[in-house]
């Protein structure tokens, strides 16, 4: 089992999650098999309840665990299925070193940060070492010197000294900022970077510093010099044409060979070709289609993360590029929606939690499906098509989902029995990968080609049964229920050229290589339009 830890320095934002995806899948396509951990210093338990306009969208694995966005960003380029290891907060830690306290299983000892904490941590990174994982990346988010960090640093230093020198490897992501006034580049930042985790106990065997230009080979000396690396250790990370570029960038200078040598690594021929022509594909898309994201944390596009690259990939399938425009949701009005929405070949809605904001996304799927335009709903975004289409096909004037009005005499959208008892807010949905069942002769059937998908879900309510007969007869039919037919995981309309939305979220299980099957869609039918 070989080990490579990931810290930031300097800045935030670097990029620590792009570049530790990129070496995973670098290193797979040597043969080997990886895995990618995050650890966060927050001491949050999960970013499941936290402000996605503060945090950035929260991704959810295959076995439901609500995690940090870089896990998109691993299994994108990775193309493996994480879990809930694969992210790890401090709140977790601590509260499970608490748990233990309480249960007496340290026997009274006094509970400190070192060794309870950092075992605890040292803990979950091994754990992998049950699986057939040939090499663990491990990112610690934040930057060297965070208070909250600190038992994370030490966690790994300990790593090192438990394991032999060839089966751990220490890269420092750092940044040397370029000072237009002198136009220098400057190394001091990343020089008081590494000194500061040097004296956490920690020596960085490779440096990957970003920068907005070539490093000159004079600074890799200097910066080798000062900071007791090699110079062939010091990795140039420019900022790419495009994100999945950035593989092919570092295997150019040289990021997987120093780190095949470091953990002494025997496959170190990479077959890189596959990625390679994906890269061309991408640069190869002409023409645009213009895609609007009608949400509610439009502030921050990073709460939309997995949305927008899975519109990209879409994009990479259609041969097209995909131009995303994020519209507030809260400013919509029945008087300025075609003002806001008719520049846009399609129209995404999706998910989200809460009342602010929804009527501008019923007003937004309105527009969409009485002008043809193209339509994907995602989660909420496919409850509000039920109530959309309840209200103003139905004639169901107050049709509404129980999460936004509990006291709604007619909830097209309910929430689901069993869940009814529950307090806990992180407990009360339905996570994680679910099967589906898909209708033959159906748009669904035709984007997936399948009888039968599994696709993962974050959510609490369910569409109503109750009003599915009356759905139907008006058009907005079911094409994909669960395996016992009870909850519905598709609607789509059959007068409009592309009207389909989903219960569950399809763009975490997209690959640039390996599209969801409905952003495919939604490229091709938004190419159609003038």
């Amino acid at each position: 089992m070989k080990y490579i830890f990931i810290t930031g320095g300097v800045v935030s934002g670097l990029g620590k999650g792009i570049t530790a995806a990129s070496l995973g899948r670098l290193l797979k396509n040597r043969g080997y098999k990886v895995t990618i951990q995050k650890f966060d210093p927050y001491i949050n338990v999960d970013p499941g309840t936290m402000n996605p306009c503060e945090h950035g969208e929260v991704f959810v694995t295959n076995d439901g665990a609500e995690t940090d966005l870089d896990l998109g960003h691993y299994e994108r380029f990775i193309d493996e299925n994480l879990c809930k290891n694969s992210s790890v907060s401090m709140g977790q830690i601590y509260s499970s070193v608490i748990e233990k306290e309480r249960k007496g299983t340290y026997l009274g000892k006094t509970i400190q940060v070192i060794p309870h904490i950092t075992n605890e941590i040292k803990e979950r990174i091994y754990s992998f070492e049950k699986t057939d994982t040939d090499i663990a990346i491990v990112e610690l988010g934040g930057t060297v010197g965070d208070m909250e960090g600190l038992a994370l640093i030490e966690a790994i230093r300990q790593v090192g000294l438990e394991k032999d020198l060839d089966d751990v490897c220490y890269i420092h992501v750092t940044l040397l900022p370029y000072i237009s006034g002198s136009k220098e580049i400057k190394s001091k930042p990343t020089q008081h970077s590494v000194k500061e985790l040097q004296s956490f106990g920690i020596k960085p065997d490779i440096l990957v510093a970003r920068a907005d230009d070539h490093i000159p080979l004079e600074m890799k000396k200097k910066i080798a010099l000062f900071c007791n690396v090699r110079p062939e250790n010091v990795i140039e990370n420019l900022t790419a044409d495009t994100l999945y570029e950035v593989p092919l960038l570092l295997e150019q200078n040289g990021l997987a060979r120093a780190v095949c040598k470091k953990l002494r690594l025997e496959k170190e021929e990479p077959k890189n070709e596959d990625w390679i022509e994906l890269t061309k594909k991408i640069k190869k898309c002409k023409g645009e289609v213009r895609i609007a994201i009608v949400g509610k944390y439009v502030k921050l596009e990073d709460s939309y993360l997995s949305v927008v690259e899975s519109l990209r990939h879409g994009g990479y399938a259609n041969s097209v590029n995909v131009k995303i425009g994020f519209i507030d949701s809260e400013k919509i009005t029945e008087e300025n929606v075609k003002e806001k929405l008719e520049k846009y070949q399609g129209i995404l809605v999706p998910g989200g939690f809460g009342n602010r904001g929804i009527d501008g996304k019923i007003i937004a799927i309105k527009y969409a499906r009485e002008n043809k335009i193209p339509f994907l709903g995602i989660c909420l975004g496919m409850q509000m098509a039920v109530v959309e289409f309840s209200r103003n096909v139905l004639g169901i004037k107050d049709a509404n989902s129980a999460e936004l009005d509990d006291k709604t005499k007619n909830p097209v959208i309910h929430i689901m029995e069993e869940q009814k008892k529950i307090t806990d807010k992180g407990g009360t949905m339905r996570l994680g990968a679910y099967p589906c069942i898909i209708k033959k002769g159906t748009l669904a059937h035709k984007l997936y080609n399948k009888d039968e998908i599994s696709e993962r879900h974050r959510h609490r309510y369910e569409y109503n049964n109750g009003y599915k007969k009356q759905l139907e007869e008006k058009g907005l039919i079911c094409s994909g229920t669960s395996p016992n037919g009870e909850l519905v995981e598709i609607v789509e309309y059959k007068d409009h050229p592309f009207f389909i939305a989903g219960q569950f979220h399809p763009e975490f299980q997209s690959r640039p290589d390996k599209p969801a099957p409905l952003f495919v869609g939604l490229i091709e039918a938004a190419k159609k339009i003038n």
